[in-house]
């Protein structure tokens, strides 16, 4: 089989926990160089991975000629201009979501890509989730009948100290906005490969808790052409509790476990369709015949099956599933989302 060189913009947690992991695992990738800023830490990050070369300054991986995609994992404010000059360099590029910081930086990353005939995909992973494929079967072949309604909660618990890594997703100018910016985008692309284009979006972003630059939530409302309506809630700022299993729960809380929700429910007009958390797979289906659980997991590396088919997209001569087009659109709703918006003005209450 042949192989991809991949070159690592970007060390952080996300690139050590499954980008890395990914590009050293799959029998088509090779990872030969990364980047990160300390050159100290590339050494060690290459090392741990098996890529020969480290570099300090992302340019001097584009430099190398050995490298034949990249893989960009960095703040979002420099996704375009790395995107831009990988491509100039004649490479292949693969970015972190959100693609960019606003449509105009992502049209500018897929006209370069164009001009210099290299590929270029945005890392939406849950595309790819197979409990995702089924329900879109399922839709389909009319089982629930036609989608009336979807629902879609992601809650995340996210107040970073100031030495926090990921801190500077508080900071508008290099993450672009809060929840919905960050992860918000995740849903919004798998609600549009579930029911197709939007026709219209409406949206109510603010603070209800804490007093940031970005939203710590917002809800947003898609009508999709000819299909469902949708209802997208993201926040920062809720917290579930795990209470005592004993007859005595609702009075005595063991810890306060801050659990992440995720979830998609689709009505339709014959039945429904129900995923409690969608990084596990479990599948609840209910049709005038009863109830039925479906188990669909996905891959134990969430970001591999991402990173082999657009590794086979290079190698074959064709588009990745998720391309620039598709990073472009996420892009222009979620530019909506936050035009469209109704402020709260009052004051957040402040933190717990």
């Amino acid at each position: 089989m042949s192989k991809l060189n991949w070159g690592l913009i970007g060390c952080g947690d996300i690139a050590r926990k499954r980008v890395a992991p990914a590009l050293r695992d799959l029998p088509n990738c090779e990872l030969i160089a990364v980047n990160r800023a300390r050159a100290d830490r590339a050494e060690a990050f290459a090392r741990e991975f098996g890529a020969g070369n480290w570099y300090g300054d992302w340019r001097e991986l584009l430099a190398d000629e050995r490298v034949e995609a990249v893989y960009i994992a960095t703040p979002v404010h420099l996704h375009a201009a790395q995107t831009i000059a990988a491509a100039e360099a004649g490479k292949h590029v693969l970015c972190e979501k959100p693609m960019a910081l606003s449509v105009a930086e992502c049209d500018r990353m897929v006209a370069a890509c164009d001009a210099h005939g290299v590929r270029l995909g945005v890392a939406y992973y849950r595309h790819f989730y197979p409990v995702v494929e089924r329900i879109k079967a399922i839709i389909n072949s009319g089982e629930i009948g036609r989608p009336v309604v979807a629902q879609m909660n992601a809650f995340e618990w996210f107040d970073p100290e100031p030495s926090h890594p990921r801190r500077w997703l508080l900071d508008k100018a290099q993450s672009g906005g809060g929840p919905m910016f960050d992860f918000g985008c995740h849903r919004i692309e798998l609600l549009v490969s579930l029911f197709g284009p939007v026709k219209s979006v409406n949206s109510l972003v603010g603070n209800v808790l804490f007093d940031r630059e970005v939203e710590d939530t917002a809800c947003a409302l898609f009508a999709f052409q000819g299909r469902p309506h949708a209802a997208l809630t993201v926040t920062h700022a809720a917290r579930q509790f795990d209470l005592d299993g004993g007859p005595h729960a609702a009075l005595s809380v063991t810890h306060a476990a801050r659990q992440p929700r995720d979830t998609l429910d689709i009505y339709g007009s014959e039945g429904s369709l129900h995923v409690a958390v969608l990084n596990e797979g479990n599948l609840k289906v209910v049709t005038r015949d009863g109830e039925r659980v479906e188990t669909h997991p996905p891959h134990s590396n969430l970001h591999q099956p991402l990173i082999d088919d657009f590794t086979r997209a290079v190698l074959d001569d064709r588009a990745p599933v998720v391309d620039g087009g598709v990073g472009r659109e996420v892009a222009r709703l979620v530019e909506e989302v936050y035009k469209k918006r109704a402020l709260d003005t009052g004051k957040p209450v402040g933190r717990l």
